[in-house]
């Protein structure tokens, strides 16, 4: 271990070193099955597979007994860094230069999963395995790919093999500006889909003898864009539907095309479920396709529920503790993306926190070394105090 630097910051920059981009594991989970293991966790490493999407591994690290189990979790694997060359320190190389730690996943999110396990392993140093409940990690290699075979199989084979969380931290970047600005405590929903419209192909001369789809699909997709689904509530921002791709496919100026397709997503909150929302859309298409227009739309397999958890204990201890360390009070906030935490909130109550994200999925992606340490701190607390509370105070 480095005498300059934490132990958060040194597994933070270990892990970044491993180049595991999805669906690769790099070394990452070997790193962590060492580093958990050597405490004395029970580390269990499991692969899943499914059809059209890559084999990936996964971990699950357990110590403790009894209730509360609560549960850490995050992911190692990172989306690509691109061109190398655009990097100012190569994205695999954990460069620290002037209190700042470079690298592919500093914040999304090999620095949070760092944080995870050095406030652990700290924890248990300091109060031993015996500890009057149970901690577990959940790290996955799929969160930034198909989320196919990571978290949701994961949770899914816990619970099989008898664990049941009481509680759950995803450690994703969820503050804007400075440690301790939010903490998400739900997130809207996600659906998309893909609208095709099927003509005849033909001379672009000789329209007469084609049936071109690219009009009849610009009028669905046009309904689509047109709607106002609603107008948010206080605990949701508004649902927005965006048209993401409109191909067809067609490299020639002098061919009407057979086929031409629009892709969308839907960001939505709990004015709806997936299923009204899907029953909304087919109906917004339905009703502006004319009789002769053949279409159809199929919706991803991936799509997720809004949710909001409630549950204060939880709640309570993150933001005293974000609190305590930081000075300020987290925002309880739902804005955003969607994380694994829409397969975890089927299990126990999630929250969100982890680094500053203004640099995840850039160049230069960087976390400061002394957030690392205090968001080190900050979960090093609110194991003190989630434990301290089951105990009755």
């Amino acid at each position: 271990m480095s005498a300059q630097h934490s132990p958060a910051v040194q597994y933070a920059r270990n892990l970044i070193r491993c180049p595991s981009v999805t669906p690769v594991e790099g070394g990452a989970l070997d790193y962590l099955e060492k580093l958990l293991g050597g405490a004395g966790f029970k580390v269990d490493r499991v692969t899943f597979t499914d059809s059209d999407t890559p084999n990936v591994e996964n971990l699950f690290a357990s110590i403790g007994s009894g209730s509360p189990h609560f549960v850490f979790a995050g992911h190692t694997d990172v989306v690509p860094p691109g061109d190398e060359a655009d990097w100012s320190h190569a994205p695999f190389a954990g460069d620290i230069v002037g209190g700042t730690l470079f690298g592919r996943g500093a914040v999304d999110m090999k620095g949070g999963v760092a944080c995870f396990a050095a406030a652990a392993l700290d924890f248990l140093e300091a109060n031993g395995p015996e500890f009057g409940g149970k901690i577990s990690l959940l790290i996955t290699g799929d969160e930034e790919g198909p989320a196919v075979n990571g978290t949701v199989k994961l949770l899914q084979w816990a619970e099989e093999q008898g664990h049941r969380f009481d509680a759950c931290i995803v450690g994703e970047p969820t503050n804007p500006n400075e440690l301790g600005d939010a903490i998400k405590v739900g997130r809207r929903g996600s659906l998309s889909g893909t609208v095709v419209v099927t003509g005849v192909q033909g001379h672009a001369a000789y329209p007469e003898n084609a049936n071109n789809p690219i009009p009849g699909l610009m009028r669905l997709m046009s309904a689509l864009d047109d709607v106002v689904f609603d107008g948010g509530n206080d605990r949701f921002q508004p649902s927005n539907l965006e048209i993401v791709a409109f191909d067809v496919g067609n490299p020639a100026f002098n061919v009407i095309p057979a086929k031409a397709e629009a892709r969308f997503n839907i960001r939505f909150n709990d004015s709806w479920s997936l299923d009204t929302l899907k029953a909304k859309i087919e109906g917004i298409l339905s009703d502006a396709a004319s009789d002769d227009l053949e279409w159809s739309v199929a919706f991803r397999r991936d799509s997720s529920e809004s949710f909001l958890t409630r549950d204060e204990t939880l709640i309570k201890a993150l933001s005293n503790a974000v609190e305590a360390t930081t000075g300020r009070v987290p925002a309880l906030t739902t804005g955003g993306g969607t994380s694994d935490a829409r397969f975890v909130k089927n299990y126990c109550p999630v929250v969100e926190f982890g680094l500053v994200g203004q640099t995840m999925h850039k160049v230069d992606e960087c976390v400061a070394l002394a957030d690392v340490d205090g968001l080190t701190a900050i979960y090093r607390k609110f194991l003190d105090d989630y434990f301290q509370e089951a105990k009755g105070g």
